[in-house]
C-alpha cells in the first residue's frame, strides 16, 4: 500500500510550503525565519529533512547562509526552547567543515549537560525566551526543541554523554507525561505540584514526541543501547493516538474534546511520526492507512500559495482544557515545518 498515488502532488505542495517559509516575513513572529528561537528552529529542522529527501543543494546553501546570518542572536537566547536551531549544526558541519558549527554545537551541548536548569527528577525545565517562568515544569515540546540536538551532537562527535542524556530525557518525558489510561501524553507536568496541571491531551504536544522520538532513536542507533521502556511507551502512545483521529484525518487541538477545532500542525507531526516509526520498524503496516488519511487531511489545509492553514498559535500549558480551544490560528513556521516533515517522509516512501 502506498501513501499516495500522486507523488507529484506531494512535490508541488512541499515546494510551496518550503518556499513560503523562505519569503520575507520580517516582523511576523510566526513566520519570520530570521530570529533565534523555537519557531524558526522548527522551520530549519524541517528544511533539512526536506533536503535529505531531495538533495537540492540550493536548499542546503540557504540553511548554511541562514545559520551564519543569525548565529549572533543565539547568545542572548540560551534557554531550552531556543535550542532547536542548533539541531541543524551537525549537518552543516558535515557539509562545510566550518569549525564554527562544530565548536558552537559542542559549547551548547556542554551547557545543556552541565548548566541547563532541571527539575527534581532530572528532566530539563522548559525555559523560554519570553518574559515568563515555568518553574520545574516538564513540557513535551522539549524533546523536539532540545533533545533532538543532543542526539545529533552525539552522532557527530561520538561522545556517548550526549546520546545517553538524550535517551535519559526521552525516558523521563515519556514517563512523566504519559496518561496511563489512554497511552497518549499530557501537555505538561508540574514537578512541584506533582500533577499534569490542566491535564490537557494536547495534540501538538503529542506531535513533538511522535515525530521527535524516531528522529532521536535513528541518531543514537549503534552508539548506545536502546531502551526497551522507551520503545514500549512510544508504541503505546502511538496506538493510543489512533483512537482520537477524526473522520477528516486530523486530530482536534485537544484530541479527546470532540467539539474543539481540528489542528493541522499537530496532526502533521503525528502523521510524520507514524510514517517514520513504520519505516524504522517501530510500528507495523497497520499505521499506513491512518497516516494516509492524515496526509489527505493536511493536504487539504495547504493553500495555493503554500501557506498551511488551521495552525494554532504558540501555546503554553493552559490553565484549563477549554482555554486551548480559544487559542487563535495563524500561519507559522512550525505549522509549515511539521507539514514539510510529513511531506518529506511521505515522499521518502
Amino acid at each position: 500500500m502506498t501513501i499516495t498515488e500522486a507523488p507529484e502532488i506531494l512535490v508541488q505542495k512541499a515546494q510551496g510550503v518550503c518556499g513560503k517559509m523562505l519569503e520575507d516575513h520580517a516582523g511576523n513572529w510566526g513566520m519570520d525565519i530570521h530570529h533565534w528561537d523555537w519557531v524558526p528552529g522548527v522551520g530549519v529542522i524541517s528544511m533539512l529533512e526536506y533536503y535529505e529527501q531531495n538533495s537540492r543543494q540550493e536548499l542546503m546553501e540557504q540553511l548554511i547562509n541562514w545559520a551564519r546570518q543569525n548565529l549572533h542572536q543565539s547568545e542572548q537566547m540560551k534557554v531550552i526552547n531556543s535550542m532547536a536551531p542548533f539541531a541543524i549544526f551537525p549537518a552543516l558541519y558535515r557539509q562545510t567543515g566550518d569549525a564554527v558549527f562544530l565548536d558552537t554545537a559542542v559549547r551548547i551541548g556542554q551547557w545543556m549537560l552541565h548548566e541547563a536548569p532541571r527539575t527534581r527528577e532530572g528532566a530539563f525545565e522548559h525555559t523560554v525566551t519570553e518574559n515568563a517562568s515555568f518553574p520545574e515544569q516538564v513540557w513535551a515540546d522539549t524533546i523536539f526543541m532540545a533533545v533532538l540536538f543532543l542526539a545529533r551532537l552525539g552522532r557527530l562527535t561520538g561522545d556517548s554523554a550526549y546520546t545517553a542524556e538524550a535517551l535519559r530525557q526521552l525516558e523521563l518525558h515519556l514517563s512523566l507525561l504519559q496518561d496511563e489510561e489512554t497511552g497518549v501524553l499530557f501537555h505538561g507536568w508540574n514537578c512541584i505540584a506533582q500533577n499534569h496541571m490542566s491535564a490537557a491531551r494536547w495534540t501538538r504536544a503529542n506531535a513533538w514526541i511522535a515525530v521527535g522520538t524516531p528522529m532521536i532513536l535513528e541518531e543514537i542507533d549503534g552508539i548506545v543501547p536502546g531502551d526497551a521502556d522507551i520503545i514500549r511507551r512510544y508504541k503505546r502512545m502511538m496506538q493510543g493516538l489512533l483512537a482520537y483521529q477524526r473522520d477528516n484525518g486530523l486530530w482536534n487541538t485537544v484530541m479527546d474534546q470532540a467539539g474543539f477545532y481540528p489542528e493541522t500542525s499537530g496532526s502533521a507531526g503525528i502523521a510524520a511520526g507514524l510514517l517514520k516509526a513504520r519505516r524504522m520498524g517501530l510500528l507495523g503496516d497497520e499505521v499506513l492507512e491512518p497516516a494516509r488519511r492524515a496526509l489527505q487531511g493536511v493536504l487539504a489545509q495547504i493553500d495555493e500559495d503554500g501557506t498551511v492553514l488551521g495552525v494554532s498559535g504558540g501555546t503554553p500549558v493552559m490553565p484549563t482544557v477549554e482555554a486551548y480551544n480559544h487559542i487563535p490560528c495563524y500561519p507559522s513556521l512550525y505549522g509549515q515545518g511539521l507539514t514539510l516533515i510529513l511531506l518529506a517522509e511521505a515522499l521518502a516512501g
